[in-house]
């Protein structure tokens, strides 16, 4: 199954967004996953100001100004998706999203992908069966994406990137690839551009999937 049309996918909650008082209602959109939707910039700091949950907040009430948006953040620090799937039931769907974004293949790499791709398919199937809208997140880089990096130190990153968008394909659901949008970067510019440690993205690189993410939001 392709992607969704961007225009069409999200176009319920577009129109909420776009919604005057007192035809408006509140539009929850979720963010769940691990220490960068969580803000960690460099460990133990956490910046979740300049983090791309509260940015996309940000972008939304630019875009929508009559919109009544809550961006929640469900992240944890150093969680995988097994752990992610395991509190999906008790501590996202009882948030009633409208939206839920899921970005756990940075840490992935932990569990290997058989894992990784059992907890995703379970997250998004039970935001399904409540029809919450997914996007999925490919990772955002870190420095074995650098160029110069041994191939075996990229691949396995790549690996679960390349399921994460299997998955955002085979579910006809929405995608923001961040590793692209890192990747694209990176043909100009520096990876260290983007980073505050050498796993997590500083501002610049916050913004990068909140533009991914704000694709999904158009009309």
């Amino acid at each position: 199954m392709p992607l969704p049309d961007r225009r069409a996918y999200l176009g319920d909650v577009v129109a909420a967004l776009k919604a005057h008082w007192p035809q408006n209602r509140a539009v929850n959109i979720l963010c769940h996953g691990h220490s960068v939707p969580a803000g960690y910039f460099a460990t133990p700091v956490v910046d979740a100001l300049n983090a791309y949950p509260h940015l996309l907040f940000a972008a939304l009430k630019h875009r929508f100004p009559y919109a009544v948006v809550n961006v929640i953040v469900t992240a944890i620090g150093g969680e995988n998706s097994a752990g992610g799937a395991a509190r999906f039931q008790k501590e996202v769907l009882p948030h009633r999203p409208d939206v839920v974004t899921l970005d756990y293949a940075l840490n992935d790499r932990q569990q290997g992908l058989d894992a990784a791709g059992r907890a995703w398919r379970a997250m998004i199937e039970a935001a399904l069966a409540r029809n919450v809208k997914v996007i999925l997140l490919t990772p955002t880089a870190d420095r074995t994406q650098r160029p110069d990096a041994p191939e075996e130190e990229r691949r396995p990153l790549r690996e679960h990137a390349e399921q994460v968008r299997a998955l955002a394909a085979e579910y006809g659901i929405g995608l923001a690839d961040s590793l692209a949008a890192f990747d694209a970067h990176q043909r100009t510019g520096d990876l260290t551009d983007l980073l505050s440690w050498t796993n997590h993205p500083n501002r610049a690189g916050h913004d990068l999937v909140v533009r991914e993410l704000m694709r999904w939001f158009s009309y």
